[in-house]
């Protein structure tokens, strides 16, 4: 009998080792499944990350676009140097095109 008075008094005492027991067992199985995802990209993540670096590459291909063209408007008004610039900026152009998208 008096087990049984101290078994239902201890009982609620055994509760926070059940918790604890129960944290202790799942920890490394939540620990592997957040290395998990952590090591993996969504396609969600993929697209917008491919989204980004497209945008990237249009808005350095225009920056360098906008320049040639300047200096091809001044080589034409006799800047010979602007020219030389102008082909160089040409080869840039080219050169980023010929890189293959991410």
């Amino acid at each position: 009998m008096r087990a049984l008075i101290v078994a239902a008094l201890a009982a609620p005492l055994l509760t926070g080792c059940v918790s604890a027991v129960k944290t202790v067992v799942t920890a490394p199985v939540k620990a592997v499944s957040q290395v998990a995802d952590w090591s993996t990209t969504s396609q969600d993540e993929a697209d917008r990350n491919r989204g980004r670096a497209m945008r990237e590459r249009e808005e350095r291909l225009g920056k360098l676009s906008r320049q040639r063209d300047k200096a091809a408007e001044k080589c034409r008004d006799g800047k010979q140097d602007q020219c030389e610039r102008a082909e160089v900026l040409e080869h840039e152009i080219e050169a980023v095109m010929a890189q293959p998208m991410p």
